[in-house]
């Protein structure tokens, strides 16, 4: 059983991720493998350099994130650029850890822990979608309490995601995590139970 867990900053993804871990899940997290992809000798590291100039390529021979960052911030263009290198090379990194997971143990529970499956057409990957969504006053106060960021820099990023209703309308499972922790975790325990009975 493969899951692909998804939701939008503070909305308890992660400890989602965690809880489904504790249990027995295999959980790969998606920027994890994200980080990977700028690896030199990865595919996607000689087409961002093609892409976005030699200089992306500091001293270390690594990608320079800092510097690729203020290239694609801010232009919708080059950020879409960079995803179209790196989405694909993220998804083959996923369905190698899936098969490499499935051919240790075909009934393994797996979860892709990934914020942009939907963004990046990821979701095929799994079985089922999970959503974990939370009402976006309390994703603000969870983001600027746990991170230290500011409230319009937290709303900005709320607004720069997928909406709750567009993640619900794609998703098999939404969990509404804007209660506590207890109840996120017999949420997930729920549904554990109705795959494996």
């Amino acid at each position: 059983m493969i899951i692909g867990l998804t939701g939008g900053i503070a909305s308890g993804k992660s400890t989602a991720a965690a809880h489904l871990a504790s249990k027995g899940a295999r959980v790969m997290d998606g920027d994890v493998l994200g980080h990977r992809a700028y690896e030199p000798e990865t595919a996607a590291f000689a087409r961002i350099a093609e892409t976005f100039g030699a200089d992306v390529v500091g001293a270390d021979k690594r990608i320079d994130r800092k510097l690729l960052g203020s290239k694609v911030f801010g232009n919708p263009d080059a950020l879409k650029q960079l995803t179209d290198i790196l989405y694909p090379e993220i998804r083959r990194m996923f369905a190698e850890w899936i098969a490499g997971c499935q051919s240790e143990d075909v009934d393994a529970l797996l979860v892709m822990d990934a914020a942009v499956l939907l963004e990046a057409g990821w979701e095929d990957l799994a079985n089922e979608t999970w959503v974990v969504i939370v009402d976006p006053d309390i994703a603000v106060a969870r983001a600027t309490k746990r991170d230290g960021l500011d409230e319009a820099a937290v709303r900005k990023r709320i607004a720069s995601q997928l909406s709750n209703d567009e993640r619900s309308a794609r998703a098999d499972v939404v969990i509404d995590n804007s209660g506590d922790e207890g109840s996120l975790t017999a949420r997930l325990d729920s549904e554990l139970a109705r795959i494996f009975g």
